[in-house]
């Protein structure tokens, strides 16, 4: 009888993921993420949303409404970092070989696609408004906005300690557009308390808006940098290449590629032309430190070619 090699469907694939000695340090894993600050942000959220939304009804203020809106959004949008995370930490499987890092990116834009949508709900209502006033019970927006910017101070507090992270800086601009929104819902509560000057609303609702605009586009245009496989940032990708084409023994370079595996996670591939293969270990070694040393990128794979 003669034994049957293992099939791909019963072969255990998870030597494949495998990191031996000299491999890169990065194992596909996003480790070290702390998600009880998340997870307190999104309980208090919940929380305070609710208040919020039916406060911001009674008291007819656009701009505790909005404060409202963008409360609920953030509770979706904390849930979803917080599941982002999680999922980020999952080891590279038979069908996911990268891991699951990009999780986190993806959660970040979704986030921020999400806090556009609520900015042009502000805009266009902050227009009926300004144009066609509502009476606003401005004491009552006054208490519950107070109450909201404490709040969101201790939030924005808890989720700046982590700037490493593009899901939780994602996650600390929604919720420093909450707390910019109570700020302005608490002027506005004033205003209209002591002036009755209903205008202030809705002015103040498209000043917060603007300013969460801002920060929304920078979180959207990162995190589509990321899931697009773009050059990081702090790469100079052309400066790669020449440094590559400048080490000794190596001819030529083609077929180049730099991008992030996951959040601040560099990887490279590409095709060196050399003189001769039993030259490959050593120029190996001196690409690889040089890689590592130079540019911060420390997972390498490269394929040599011989001149001819």
């Amino acid at each position: 009888m003669t034994a049957h090699s293992p099939t791909p469907l019963n072969m255990d694939s998870t030597h494949l993921h495998a990191h031996h000695a000299g491999d890169a340090a990065h194992t596909h894993v996003t480790e070290g993420r702390d998600q009880s600050a998340l997870a307190l942000a999104l309980g208090l959220t919940l929380a305070f949303a609710v208040v919020e939304v039916v406060a911001g009804f009674m008291a007819n203020s656009l701009a505790l409404i909005s404060d409202a809106g963008h409360m609920v959004t953030d509770a979706a949008a904390l849930g979803l970092a917080l599941l982002a995370q999680v999922i980020a930490k999952r080891p590279p499987s038979a069908r996911h070989s990268f891991g699951f890092g990009r999780a986190e990116a993806l959660a970040a834009f979704v986030n921020a696609l999400a806090m556009l949508a609520l900015v042009g709900w502000i805009l266009f209502d902050a227009v009926h408004r300004f144009f066609t006033p509502h009476p606003v019970k401005g004491a009552t927006v006054f208490v519950v906005a107070g109450i909201g910017l404490l709040l969101n101070i201790g939030m924005a507090w808890l989720l700046s300690r982590d700037q490493d992270n593009m899901n939780t800086r994602a996650a600390l601009v929604n919720v420093m557009g909450d707390l910019l929104g109570s700020v302005a819902a608490l002027a506005a509560g004033a205003v209209i308390y002591l002036t009755g000057w209903m205008q202030i609303d809705p002015i103040l609702s498209v000043l917060v808006s603007m300013l969460i605009l801002k920060s929304t586009v920078s979180v959207l245009r990162e995190s589509y940098h990321s899931l697009m496989e773009g050059v990081p940032h702090h790469i100079d990708y052309a400066q790669v290449g020449f440094d590559l084409a400048s080490l000794p023994g190596v001819l030529s370079v083609h077929d180049l590629h730099v991008w992030d595996m996951s959040p601040g996670q560099p990887a490279l591939i590409g095709h060196l032309s050399i003189g001769s293969m039993h030259e490959w270990p050593q120029v190996l070694d001196a690409v690889r430190a040089m890689l590592l040393d130079k540019h911060g990128i420390d997972h390498v794979t490269l394929q040599p070619e011989t001149h001819d």
